[in-house]
């Protein structure tokens, strides 16, 4: 079996490739494995949000795809070439806007703190996303949902929200669940996957995590991975951890296939 974490961490140490590379567009149609990717806009109030959708056919099962704060970036875009490659279609939602791109840890603040206030919008936007997904003939029904780090804490936003998804699952993700929620509309399984030198998201924030779905009888998998801080799969990071990185990514596409059909 092909292990893509490790052919990543390969290329990421080859000179000025794939990561630190400048795209022309992330939206540009690109042919990395004989498909193509492309950008797919959809609006909601008016406002124009620009995702990214590759499909190897019709009835490959779906991966929604949620960016971190600093939105959807080439990573989320190799992240989903990857699951692509191994026969996954994949619809990696904007949830910022089109353009927004923040890059200042000030503006990754105030475009994430304005959806964290606003949980509402938060899961209109990924229904909107996976809604585009389907028009443009994604399969919808037999998907699931994934997220790193302010993603992880979206795809949660949406398990608890009912939404009819078959897994959820967090790389590095927020776990808090705001007050008066809970995981009681949670429909599909759920796959966290954390740092447990992350000072960020704490390990008190992944037991209460795990009591929760235990109250709410949902069924999951949590695993932590030593040593590893916040936002360890980020490729070329100061806090990229390539064991961490190539374990958890084994761990999450062997989920994707004891989950979908």
């Amino acid at each position: 079996m092909r292990n893509f974490a490790q052919e990543n961490w390969n290329r990421k140490k080859m000179p000025n490739i794939v990561f630190t590379a400048v795209f022309l567009s992330i939206f540009l149609p690109i042919n990395l494995m004989a498909m193509e990717g492309e950008k797919a806009i959809y609006m909601i109030n008016d406002q124009p949000y620009e995702g990214y959708y590759i499909s190897p056919g019709s009835e490959a099962p779906l991966v929604l795809l949620i960016h971190d704060w600093d939105g959807l970036t080439n990573y989320e875009v190799e992240r989903a070439n990857m699951l692509a490659e191994m026969g996954y279609a994949v619809f990696a939602a904007d949830l910022f806007g089109a353009g927004v791109r923040p890059t200042e840890v000030k503006d990754k603040r105030q475009h994430t703190g304005e959806l964290y206030k606003d949980r509402k919008k938060m899961r209109a936007l990924m229904n909107e996303a996976l809604a585009t997904a389907s028009s443009k003939g994604a399969n919808t029904g037999n998907a699931v949902a994934m997220g790193y780090c302010f993603g992880g804490a979206a795809v949660l936003e949406l398990a608890r929200s009912g939404a009819d998804l078959k897994g959820f699952a967090t790389f590095h993700g927020g776990l808090k669940t705001p007050n008066g929620q809970d995981y009681s509309k949670t429909k599909g399984q759920i796959l966290v996957m954390h740092g447990s030198a992350d000072t960020a998201i704490t390990m008190d924030q992944f037991a209460a995590l795990t009591n929760e779905l235990e109250a709410a009888g949902v069924k999951h998998e949590m695993v932590t991975y030593g040593g590893a801080p916040h936002a360890f799969t980020v490729f070329g990071s100061e806090r990229y951890r390539e064991d961490a990185d190539i374990k958890s990514w084994n761990l999450f596409t062997s989920f994707l296939k004891s989950t979908l059909q």
